[in-house]
């Protein structure tokens, strides 16, 4: 019997017939032994549920039914596993070889943690890099001001996930965000310097695309939330401009990425008057949202291929 901890992964899906083969490979050829894999579908139509069954035989649970959206999926995963250690997985994201032993020698060596994550890469449609996304330490405050982590890059520890009470299905975009500020309030969140154990794909279908212009809302409703919780009070009291500085940050970030430049200006100001620190580092984006009603998308093309080369280079 192998000593190592159990390691579930859990892959919530809805229609990503296109993605799933591949985020179900990545999870299947990781090199550690012990993993258990658990896929709930949302009732797809799409083939999904003939993908999955491909590899049922590789898989601890897997079910393919009617649910309540993303939150739901995944908590069935998550009420099911057994494992001592997490991982949450969407379909049309993929693991990095040797993520999952890069997880486990975090948590060994970081036994106090709650959650372990690393820098996260990002692949368009066709599966080419096009951005690395860089972190760095992040404590409770930073995720109370909007600091985002990359949610295919955290790993769990099962224990603190049963205590916090899984995803909430009140939320459709920040529901990761929402369970990484449960779980930090109970114990540290670890950040991984160097590694890189997982890539979030951006294409037309994907949430953090389609629906950029409503992330906002959810900000907004967190950031409500947390100056109404009592465990967050304190914290909340030292960090209350910061926090709504960041939500309006969050709001500005994802309306310029939807094509809403004049309505993210007006975020990136309320972000600037609430904490100027927290708006500076995005002074780039706001250039671009200054002049990008003046025609220049040639100059953001050109510059988005330059990107995506430099990008490829450093991923090679």
């Amino acid at each position: 019997m192998d000593s190592r901890p159990l390691v579930s992964i859990v892959t919530p899906s809805y229609n990503q017939a296109a993605y799933l083969e591949t985020a179900m490979r990545s999870v299947l050829e990781q090199d550690y032994p012990n993993i258990e894999y658990l896929v709930a579908d949302g009732g797809s139509t799409d083939g999904s549920a003939e993908i999955i069954q491909k590899y049922a035989g590789r898989l601890a649970w897997w079910v393919s039914e009617k649910d309540q959206g993303q939150a739901d999926g995944a908590n069935k995963g998550f009420r099911r596993a057994r494992g001592e250690i997490v991982g949450w997985l969407n379909s049309d994201d993929v693991y990095n070889p040797g993520a999952v032993v890069g997880a486990v020698a975090a948590f060994q060596v970081n036994p106090q943690a709650g959650m372990v994550f690393s820098d996260v890469d990002s692949l368009d449609g066709s599966g080419q890099l096009i951005n690395i996304m860089r972190f760095g330490p992040r404590k409770l405050e930073d995720l109370m001001a909007f600091k985002i982590i990359s949610q295919p890059g955290v790993f769990m520890r099962r224990s603190l996930l049963e205590q916090v009470g899984y995803l909430d299905l009140n939320y459709h975009l920040l529901l990761d965000h929402h369970l990484w500020l449960r779980m930090t309030l109970h114990a540290p969140l670890v950040y991984v310097p160097g590694a890189r154990w997982s890539a979030a794909r951006f294409h037309a279908a994907a949430k953090n695309v389609a629906q950029a212009g409503a992330f906002g809302s959810e900000a907004y409703r967190l950031a409500e939330w947390l100056g109404s919780a009592p465990e967050y009070q304190e914290l909340m009291n030292q960090n209350r401009k910061k926090v709504w500085a960041g939500a309006h940050r969050l709001n500005a970030f994802y309306l310029l990425d939807g094509g809403q430049p004049g309505a993210a200006l007006k975020a990136y100001w309320k972000a600037f008057w609430q904490y100027p620190a927290t708006a500076l580092p995005d002074w780039y984006r706001i250039l671009y949202a200054l002049l990008s009603p003046l025609g220049l998308g040639g100059i953001r093309r050109a510059y988005l291929r330059w990107r995506a080369a430099r990008m490829q280079r450093e991923g090679d």
